[in-house]
């Protein structure tokens, strides 16, 4: 009969095989040692094994440890605090990673919350507001709230009314153009710190082509310019100016929501 040959993970298993079988509970180690009983050296192995636990049993354990510790206590493995785990350089990357997401989310989650149907238009009108200068308006000096009736008169604009919280400052001049998507805007300045209103039409639902309402006053900010924004029967007012929007909450009556 040939001998057995094991295999270089079969021998691996071998060598870390309990003396007692009962404790063998896994299935590779099983198959190893059915096929190493089979073998003069495993038998060998064995044997030494069981004589060198049997005079390790047999050896007296000193008073001096026995007085501490009695024979028959159990020790636990100690378990290692969470401030260890605090330390590991893995656990940490971790932690920084989890704790930059939900930072992101939460801000993510936020500016959602605050945006608003026409936010687009609004925020490209104030990139036309930091290049507009007074001389390419066409020079009108009344109170802004007067240019309502001026707008539907000679550029049939409806609507186009400034809200009674902006209605006493004196302008300067006004202009309506239409923008990039063909929507007819009035832009006027007034003189009060160099504030600029700009009246479009409200982002429209492509559905069902009705306005897209929101109540109360929407506050943006871009590259040093702010503006405050209201949306009034299918048409959106925005003051802006070069500032935060701190500096428009006074002209405001009611709170931004």
């Amino acid at each position: 009969m040939s001998a057995i040959q094991l295999s270089r993970k079969e021998k691996m298993l071998v060598h870390c095989a309990p003396i007692r079988e009962e404790r063998v509970d896994d299935r590779a180690l099983r198959t190893a040692l059915h096929r190493a009983r089979k073998t003069e050296a495993f038998a060998v192995q064995q044997n030494f094994d069981t004589a060198v636990a049997a005079l390790v049993q047999s050896i007296p354990i000193p008073e001096e440890i026995t007085d501490w510790i009695p024979p028959d206590t159990f020790i636990a493995p100690r378990r290692r605090r969470w401030q260890k785990y605090a330390q590991n350089p893995a656990f940490l990357a971790t932690g920084i990673a989890v704790l930059v997401i939900a930072i992101v989310g939460i801000f993510q989650l936020v500016e959602r919350m605050n945006r608003f149907p026409g936010e687009t238009t609004a925020r490209r009108l104030l990139t036309t507001a930091s290049s507009t200068h007074a001389m390419m308006l066409d020079p009108v000096k009344t109170d802004a709230g007067a240019l309502g009736d001026f707008l539907f008169m000679k550029h049939r604009l409806v609507r186009y009314d400034v809200p009674p919280e902006f209605a006493e400052l004196k302008t300067l001049g006004c202009r309506v153009f239409d923008d990039e998507e063909g929507q007819r805007v009035a832009q006027i300045w007034v003189v009060e710190k160099k504030m600029q209103f700009f009246l479009f039409p409200a982002e429209r639902d492509p559905k069902t082509g009705k306005a897209r309402e929101f109540s109360g006053w929407r506050s943006i900010e871009q590259e040093h310019w702010a503006g405050v924004v209201k949306e009034d029967k299918g048409v959106c007012f925005m003051a802006t100016l070069r500032g935060s929007a701190k500096d428009l909450a006074q002209y405001v009556s009611k709170k931004k929501e």
